[in-house]
């Protein structure tokens, strides 16, 4: 019978392997045979160690393992022995060892001793030998050059904004694993988080940076940010000093420090799947998704280890996506940070209750950032009800990617409720409705007095749903195409 810490050490063996690892027997040693190499039982002056990890045949880190069920909060002292007592002829890239990580096959700790306050994080799986390579070989770590950060140019950016970059870093000088960061809508969160992701870069040498967005049209919004973006001691744009990739495919660019995805296809990508639907970014997981659907699951992929973000900035986070996509984001060994208006209790305890920026609306208005608002509600019936299209009629079907159009037929009754309007049917004259009343009752009711529009700002559901009411507002205002824009 399998003893516990042998099977456990069974696993361990095949996350080592799957991260790039050769596993080898004290006996059978060959530090030249690949460029990542953990050797079993390693003798040191304090001990044997469970795994001693060579790169380029020189020890970096060890593995202590432990059977399944072990806590493994009281075995870093055991692995900190370890790091300390590497032989005198024994070629290391330092002493002590900078990497260490505790493991039950079905856990894993992970600590580098040479950060400011060594902190063992749990992470989802090993790291790739050529990480711990790179990192051996850099002067300081992240977390020691994110105590670094310099003063922060204020030019160009509002109160609330400065105050928020400047907590957030405070943050991350004290090495808190997530941080939330609440701003009202309109005061200026993806600004202010492109501005801290120059930072990053720059200042902390992140090599990439992740920005999930909710829907692939928040992605092009975000990535006309980077693009427009002035670095504030440069002079030039963000996208002329770091490539900028917002993902149409399932490749992610190796030279670009940053990547704009949804977490639909980053789960895809993790899954290896071929044959991903790009229809579902166009609306967002929260709407599409029934909370009681089982959590998606991920496995190691080789071609995206857990190192391959340094941090993730997630928006919208607010939106209840954790119950389905958290191993997701847990599945990258990184900084998580989240944007949102109106955090959820669930959203604060995923962030560990880290609020480094409350900024509610209530605070815009008051600075001036924002205006107050009365809701003047417009209702239709098919709003309220839904409505359906007896069978026999001609319908005008779409297709989502392409926007082709043809006319069909249908051979039975369709019904539809209220949520599918503008999603899965589409009623044009219903928008025309909505948008004839504001037009008729806006310096009526809406802002009696005014002989201007004032500016409007109109969401909509998806990309279709907003082109839908451009052209529709631009015929009842009789406009041309600069009085509405999508």
């Amino acid at each position: 019978m399998v003893k516990p810490e042998e099977k456990a050490r069974q696993v361990i063996d095949s996350l080592l392997e799957a991260a790039g690892w050769m596993v080898q027997n004290l006996q059978e040693v060959d530090l030249g045979a690949t460029l990542g190499v953990a050797v079993r039982e390693f003798p040191l002056k304090t001990g044997a160690a469970d795994y001693l990890l060579f790169v380029d045949r020189k020890a970096v880190g060890v593995v202590e393992a432990k059977p399944e069920g072990a806590t493994l909060s009281g075995v870093a002292e055991q692995s900190e022995k370890y790091i300390s007592g590497v032989p005198e002829n024994l070629p290391a890239v330092q002493e002590p060892l900078p990497f260490a990580y505790e493991s039950t096959g079905t856990e894993t700790f992970f600590r580098d001793s040479r950060d400011p306050e060594p902190r063992s994080r749990r992470v989802f799986a090993f790291h790739k030998p050529e990480t711990l390579l790179a990192w051996a070989n850099q002067p300081d770590t992240l977390r020691a050059r994110m105590r670094q950060f310099p003063t922060l140019i204020t030019m160009g950016l509002r109160d609330c904004q400065i105050e928020a970059i400047q907590n957030l870093e405070k943050s991350f000088g004290e090495a808190r694993p997530r941080a939330l960061i609440q701003m009202a809508t309109g005061s200026g969160k993806t600004y202010m988080a492109v501005s801290s992701v120059y930072r990053l870069i720059k200042f902390a040498n992140a090599r990439r940076v992740l920005f999930l967005v909710d829907r692939s049209n928040l992605g092009r919004q975000t990535l006309r940010e980077f693009q427009q973006y002035v670095t504030p001691d440069d002079g030039r744009k963000f996208t002329e000093l770091y490539n900028v990739q917002h993902l149409n495919s399932n490749t992610l660019d190796p030279v670009s420090r940053v990547c704009i995805t949804t977490i639909q296809r980053l789960y895809s990508m993790l899954s290896n799947e071929s044959d991903y639907d790009a229809t579902l970014e166009e609306q967002s997981g929260f709407d599409t998704l029934p909370y009681a659907d089982k959590p998606k699951e991920v496995s190691y992929n080789p071609k995206i280890p857990i190192e391959q973000f340094d941090f993730i900035i997630t928006d919208e986070c607010h939106r209840s996506i954790y119950h389905l996509w958290r191993q997701v984001l847990e599945y990258f060994d990184s900084f998580l940070i989240g944007l949102t208006a109106t955090p959820s209790k669930q959203t604060l305890g995923f962030f560990n209750q880290n609020l480094v920026m409350e900024y509610n609306h209530e605070r815009a208005v008051a600075d001036g950032v924002n205006v107050g608002y009365e809701v003047y509600r417009i209702k239709t019936d098919i709003t309220e009800h839904g409505s359906k299209v007896e069978a026999g009629f001609y319908v005008d079907k779409r297709n989502k990617l392409t926007r082709q159009r043809r006319w069909e037929q249908l051979d039975e009754t369709l019904e539809y409720a209220p949520q599918q309007l503008d999603r899965s049917v589409v009623a044009p004259d219903q928008i025309r409705t909505v948008i004839r009343t504001f037009r008729d009752k806006l310096f009526t009711e809406i802002f009696p007095g005014r002989t201007e529009i004032p500016k409007t700002l109109v969401f909509a559901k998806d990309d279709a749903h907003a082109e839908d009411i451009v052209g529709i507002m631009r015929e009842e205002f009789g406009k041309g195409n600069d009085f509405v824009r999508r």
